[in-house]
């Protein structure tokens, strides 16, 4: 799997995502517990090892006890799997997550997509610059994630990050709380990618393409020859799986992106 550098970081281009780890599915209450019963440390801790075993150097995880508490075990059973942690709204401040991540071993750390969202509609972007400072103060690369378009379009006028976490679509609004509603109805319009994407070739800095498959409603090959159309050099995309619906995809991910990536990169020569 081809790595790019990512602010210092090498990054492998297929990241594995946690939010099926965190029983996190986007697709409903019923489906967040099939999660839950089903990833047991053990499976996780096995998904982990496959995608190193298929060339995948980097993990993508909330800043929470469950998921540090993982990759410790991980970790000191041999695995070497990189840590992009992500601030936990639910939990306690964007302050107090970044301390746990950094405490938890965290390679990079980036601001949670429904605090930046929650915070762009409440006008108090100004509190990111001193946490982005706090964490390159810790010497790891220092980022934000963002459902709306506009507030990656504000970070690049008035804040400086190592790295972008660009999500394709704005399924619900966060203006007035950060976490999600897991039983709340969420949207996927094609124009939120196509938005998204747009918004992406403007960055001056590396971005993680994430939730390209529409949280499973997508067509995974269409999900991958898209990303791999609008991914740039120095991006990266970020995929979660559910080895229940299918042991084997991790692999078949990571060989479809590749694939995709040759076929793009044919295309532009």
């Amino acid at each position: 799997m081809e790595q790019v550098d990512f602010a210092g970081l090498r990054v492998s281009r297929f990241i594995i995502g946690g939010n099926p780890f965190s029983t996190v599915s986007h697709q409903g209450e019923v489906r967040d517990l099939e999660m839950r019963q089903w990833y047991t440390s053990a499976r996780i801790k096995a998904t982990l090892t496959d995608a190193e075993a298929n060339g995948v150097t980097t993990f993508l995880g909330r800043a929470d006890n469950h998921i540090i508490r993982l990759l410790c075990e991980y970790r000191d059973e041999g695995g070497r799997i990189d840590w992009i942690a992500q601030t936990t709204p639910e939990l306690s401040s964007i302050e107090r997550s970044v301390s746990r991540a950094l405490s938890g071993g965290a390679n990079a750390i980036f601001v949670h997509g429904g605090q930046t969202d929650q915070m762009l509609a409440s006008g108090t972007m100004t509190r990111l610059p001193g946490i982005i400072q706090r964490i390159r103060d810790a010497g790891i690369p220092a980022g934000i994630a963002g459902h709306d378009p506009d507030v990656h379009r504000w970070a690049e006028d008035h804040l400086d990050v190592d790295f972008y976490m660009c999500c394709y679509y704005n399924p619900s609004r966060r203006d007035e709380q950060a976490e999600r509603d897991a039983a709340a109805e969420e949207m996927y319009r094609d124009e939120d990618r196509q938005t998204m994407v747009q918004t992406i070739q403007q960055l001056q800095r590396p971005a993680i393409h994430y939730k390209i498959m529409a949280a499973g409603r997508n067509d995974p090959d269409e999900a991958f020859a898209f990303v791999a159309a609008h991914m740039r050099d120095s991006d990266a995309v970020c995929v979660g799986v559910h080895t229940k619906d299918n042991p084997g995809m991790v692999r078949e991910n990571v060989n479809s992106l590749q694939r995709c990536l040759a076929d793009a990169q044919t295309r532009a020569a």
